[in-house]
């Protein structure tokens, strides 16, 4: 398998666009903050033509290290959509001062179905989970995703 692994040094050459996410973890740390783990398909490269595009993705696991002061919001049920993956339109990062120091706040904006996910962290990791597979649609099925991944 290459070595997919990533940091947010990579941040400002990474996307997020259209990728989807399978599982969120939230795993308790040291005072108070914790980590935020997402399980998704992390599209590599974007392969089009004239017949149209298609997508190198590799399952991964996106870890947000010491995250504090996170706000969710999902909203399968004004869409009236089903149960599935939610996809990101984008993640971005910015500095806020705050009264004893300068946070790093992350917003995941999500665009299927509606909702963000906000949160304050000192950065990531991302890290290739099974084999790059290319596809003709921008979500892996489960058997390609590899043996982490948990049915029903």
């Amino acid at each position: 398998m290459p070595d997919y692994l990533w940091t947010d040094r990579q941040f400002d050459e990474m996307s997020w666009h259209d990728n989807h996410v399978h599982a969120l973890r939230v795993v308790e740390g040291a005072y108070g903050a914790g980590e935020l783990v997402l399980d998704l398909d992390y599209i590599v490269e974007w392969i089009c033509d004239a017949e149209g595009c298609s997508f190198r993705i590799v399952p991964a696991t996106l870890s947000f290290l010491e995250v504090t002061n996170l706000r969710l919001s999902l909203d399968y049920a004004s869409a009236s959509a089903a149960m599935g993956p939610f996809s990101i339109h984008a993640i971005e990062r910015r500095d806020e001062p705050r009264e004893r120091y300068v946070a790093q706040v992350w917003k995941i904006a999500i665009n299927w179905p509606k909702g963000e996910i906000e949160f304050e962290a000192k950065g990531f990791v991302q890290r290739a989970t099974g084999e790059p597979v290319v596809s003709a649609a921008q979500c892996l099925r489960p058997e390609e995703r590899g043996s982490h991944v948990r049915a029903g």
